[in-house]
């Protein structure tokens, strides 16, 4: 595979605008498997290239782009439902040390890159930057959303905010949310309510969505708030991002002490069984 850069939206001397070439497709080896999750392994380059095409592909229509980790992934494992519902996704990515870990217990395969929603979305917004692109924010209470829009206005010069929501929504505010989102004529984007909520939103309502990118983001408005920050550069490297972020949320130490080692074993245990070498002969047979 020879993934094709973002600048694939390419600098043609003299043009007006950017000229867009569309990336590959990964090739079928590398959709693999993870609990009977589709994960695609690329780099992050040619993650930025797939999300491109579904950005501009005519006719114009609305994406899901999901990323999963461990505790994602049991999620999954817990609620068919849920399974069904990233199993639906135009893309889903692996995220963290976890998803690495079961792709090579799982098939052999070594992850191209940590695909993750934290990294990939500020990446986009720099290399998509000065388009006349316009993105929109739904998730979080009403007044930390309206702090996460400003400080994304902030650090990323060159888009468009076209608008914002909290993502607690009533049974009767979907449907003005939707038209409000639709209205805004967003290119992008982001649902921050945590999973499986976010995922299962943008799946309940995909088809009366008209921004071509959905794209899950998880906990992503807290670090623009403030609330979170970033594990140094090296202990990413390493692969324990999640004990900084344990550290950081000790609410969440059920997930990390118990939902780790959980996953592990349904990831053992799918080896033993070969669950997922079945999906992958399913797609390859």
């Amino acid at each position: 595979m020879n993934p094709m850069s973002p600048n694939d939206i390419a600098t043609v001397p003299g043009a007006l605008s950017p000229v867009f070439v569309p990336a590959p497709p990964p090739a079928e080896s590398s959709i693999l498997p993870v609990l009977g999750v589709p994960v695609t392994d690329v780099t992050m380059e040619h993650a930025l290239g797939l999300l491109q095409n579904m950005l501009y592909e005519q006719p114009r229509r609305a994406h899901s782009v999901y990323f999963v980790n461990a505790h994602t992934l049991n999620n999954a494992c817990d609620n068919p439902a849920y399974r069904h519902v990233l199993q639906s996704a135009d893309r889903v990515f692996g995220d963290g040390t976890g998803v690495r870990w079961a792709s090579r217990i799982l098939h052999g395969v070594t992850l191209k890159d940590n695909v993750n929603g934290t990294d990939l979305v500020p990446l986009m917004f720099s290399r998509w930057a000065n388009q006349g692109l316009r993105y929109f924010l739904l998730g979080n209470t009403p007044e930390r959303i309206a702090i996460a829009a400003k400080r994304a206005q902030e650090m990323f010069p060159g888009w468009t905010l076209a608008g914002y929501h909290t993502g607690y929504l009533g049974p009767d505010d979907h449907a003005k949310v939707i038209e409000k989102i639709n209205a805004s004529g967003a290119d992008l984007m982001l649902v921050g309510m945590g999973n499986p909520k976010q995922e299962q939103w943008i799946h309940d309502h995909l088809d009366q969505l008209t921004v071509p990118l959905c794209l899950a983001t998880g906990g992503l408005f807290d670090y623009w708030v403030g609330d979170l920050v970033r594990a140094p550069k090296w202990v990413r490297k390493l692969g324990y991002e999640w004990l900084h972020l344990l550290s950081r949320q000790p609410h969440k130490a059920g997930r990390y002490l118990i939902g780790n080692p959980k996953f592990l074993g349904r990831i053992v245990r799918s080896w033993l069984l070969r669950h997922d070498k079945r999906h992958d002969r399913k797609r390859h047979p």
